[in-house]
């Protein structure tokens, strides 16, 4: 199979038209009319993601943050995306990336999130279309049991693996309806407390944001990476169903550059 064809079948799940007009989804490095001899999963590539796919025999790199962000006007080994550029390149490896059109697609990012915490009755928070396809930013859904705030943010950390999670006061009330939208989804908390959402999870909100929601809203923020780590499962799911046969490698490497001392 060539790996124009697995990256034809993560296309058909999330249309590259889904993704912000800021995005730069979609291939970013090498050519596609190669048979693929293996596909590594990520969240972020890095050099040693390169050099994983190489020792794993991969030649296709299945990303969800794009390696290319904005335009390279030299490849020089100036820095580390160029670094690691170059080196897909020397190694005939290419490089796709599926970001906001995943996040934005049904049964995408947020999806996958919302299903990690056992939420029911799961659809978009902030819904939009595109010919016939829905898609949109953000899902809500209900919990199966209501909990209170403390409970429900020990259940994100244990989820997640997140050692330690931002929130505003705890709220008094029990939590049913969460709102969620990972990565950097701050820009959806209006919308979550203008659906009655109890919670909102994401993954990186600003100081100041937080100000204003005592009572209102849970507000928990449990990590950029944390919050959308479990993308590739969706990758994985996609490739096994479309694509049977290609090999798949859930990367073994944390590339979250944030610790927690």
């Amino acid at each position: 199979m060539k790996i124009k064809e697995v990256v034809g079948a993560l296309e058909r799940f999330a249309p590259l038209p889904l993704q912000e007009d800021y995005d730069n989804a979609g291939l970013q490095v090498g050519l596609t009319e190669a048979e693929v001899s293996g596909a590594l999963l990520c969240l972020d590539v890095t050099e040693t993601i390169v050099d994983e796919a190489i020792s794993s025999g991969c030649n296709l790199i299945v990303s969800h943050h794009p390696l290319i962000f904005r335009a390279l006007k030299r490849l020089v080994d100036a820095d580390e995306v160029q670094k690691t550029v170059a080196k897909a390149i020397r190694n005939n490896i290419t490089i796709v990336s599926m970001h906001t059109n995943i996040d934005n697609a049904k049964g995408g990012v947020n999806f996958k999130i919302a299903e990690k915490l056992g939420l029911e009755e799961v659809d978009f928070l902030e819904k939009k279309t595109l010919g016939d396809l829905e898609y949109g930013s953000g899902v809500i859904g209900k919990m199966q049991t209501a909990i209170d705030a403390r409970e429900f943010v020990a259940r994100l950390k244990d989820v997640f693996g997140v050692e330690c999670a931002q929130c505003n006061s705890l709220i008094n009330r029990k939590i049913k309806t969460v709102a969620l939208c990972g990565g950097a989804g701050a820009f959806m908390l209006d919308e979550a407390i203008a659906k009655g959402a109890d919670a909102f999870v994401t993954g990186e909100m600003h100081y100041h944001e937080f100000f204003g929601h005592e009572n209102q809203i849970q507000i928990a923020v449990i990590g950029h990476f944390q919050s959308e780590q479990y993308t590739t499962e969706i990758f994985e799911s996609i490739i096994k169903e479309a694509c049977p046969g290609v090999i798949t490698h859930v990367t073994k490497q944390n590339t979250n550059p944030i610790i927690y001392l």
